[in-house]
């Protein structure tokens, strides 16, 4: 769902703009509470993932594919502030790497696929897991539902931005129609993919799954015939939750990502996602604009000069898995440690009200007895 330079006009793309750099800057700030040493460490890596799913396009109806969204899944796994973020540094690099969506486009696109599908997907999955029994399986039949709502919300997003800005004189009553209905199909892989995802990661390590924090299995025991809740172990200190190792998974994810990016995606769908299709079909490509960066040399996810496509795709989607990883693991790493920072008053030179108190204290009683 990439929107190309051309489809918007300048005023509505400007607006968006505004919204989404309001949008990204709320989300710095929000994920600086959400990160912590579990997850601030595969923020990063889940920005990776979500770029190199994208470059998977599966078929959903004749002549049509689509692709991962990503907003319901980062969202989930690490929180809809730091979910925005995932998103957007995704469409950050694909703009200005890979010339795939607008570069005037960008607030658009981060307003419809990083806001709208977080925010939407979020609010559902937080109304599902607060209304069903706390289980793996409850957790993972609810992102599956939002991740499916979010997609043909992210749709209907678009309808409304170019019925505001469109560059061309179409029925928005079909636009609408054709956006909502590919979409709708498109959701269903998009929540399969979701739900595989967050429910591979919860049966390995669901202490790293922001939507499953608090997920307890209560242990039960056999007493006399009948059985009882087994006593509550005491809660391990944060460190020692932060000492269990990550680094299995995040090893694991980094493996996965390459593989789908660098192998997998030579055997991805080659027909036009939903909006390339609604938009050849319903006439809105008629004014699209040729990318800044049509001429980049990693365009349209190959490597330039390289003539054999396998191989040119394969290295285009190791290098984007690799520069998300560092560009968001890099953001995310320096939100990390500006939580610490504000969090430790001996950093700000500041002195604690704690410290100060028996200080204050001591004064009051030396000038007792002087007097």
């Amino acid at each position: 769902m990439h929107v190309p330079d051309g489809f918007i006009n300048a005023p509505v793309s400007a607006v968006t703009g505004v919204i989404a750099a309001g949008a990204v800057a709320v989300s710095l700030r929000g994920a600086r509470r959400e990160l912590d040493e579990r997850t601030a460490p595969l923020a990063g890596l889940v920005a990776a993932f979500i770029f190199a799913v994208q470059m998977l396009n599966f078929p959903v109806a004749a002549g049509t594919s689509g692709h991962l969204l990503g907003g319901a899944l980062a969202a989930i796994l690490v929180g809809p502030y730091t979910g925005v973020l995932c998103v957007s540094v995704v469409l950050l690099m694909q703009g200005v790497l890979f010339a795939d969506g607008g570069l005037t486009a960008l607030g658009v696109n981060i307003t419809d696929m990083a806001i709208v599908t977080t925010v939407v997907a979020y609010f559902i999955f937080r109304g599902l897991v607060k209304v069903l029994p706390r289980t793996r399986r409850s957790i993972t039949a609810s992102s599956f539902v939002a991740a499916l709502i979010s997609v043909p919300a992210a749709a209907v997003a678009f309808t409304f931005i170019y019925a505001l800005g469109g560059t061309t004189d179409v029925s928005i009553g079909k636009v609408a129609s054709a956006m909502i209905g590919v979409h709708v199909l498109i959701g269903i892989g998009e929540a399969a993919i979701t739900a595989l995802t967050v429910g591979a990661v919860i049966a390995v390590r669901p202490d790293l799954v922001h939507g499953a924090r608090g997920l307890t299995q209560k242990l039960k025991l056999r007493v006399d015939g009948e059985l009882v809740d087994a006593p509550v172990a005491e809660e391990p200190a944060p460190v020692a939750v932060a000492a269990r190792s990550h680094r299995k998974v995040w090893i694991s994810g980094l493996i996965a990502s390459l593989v789908l990016a660098g192998f997998v995606s030579f055997y991805a769908s080659a027909n036009p996602d939903g909006l390339e299709k609604v938009a050849h079909d319903k006439g809105i490509d008629k004014k699209a604009e040729e990318h800044a960066g049509s001429d980049s040399p990693l365009a349209d996810y190959g490597v330039k000069d390289i003539t054999d496509s396998r191989l040119s795709g394969g290295l285009a989607g190791v290098i984007g898995v690799g520069v998300t990883v560092v560009a968001g693991s890099g953001i995310f790493w320096a939100l990390r440690r500006r939580r610490t920072t504000d969090a430790d008053p001996a950093s700000t030179g500041s002195t604690p009200a704690s410290a100060s108190a028996p200080a204050s204290a001591s004064a009051s009683a030396s000038a007792s007895e002087k007097a």
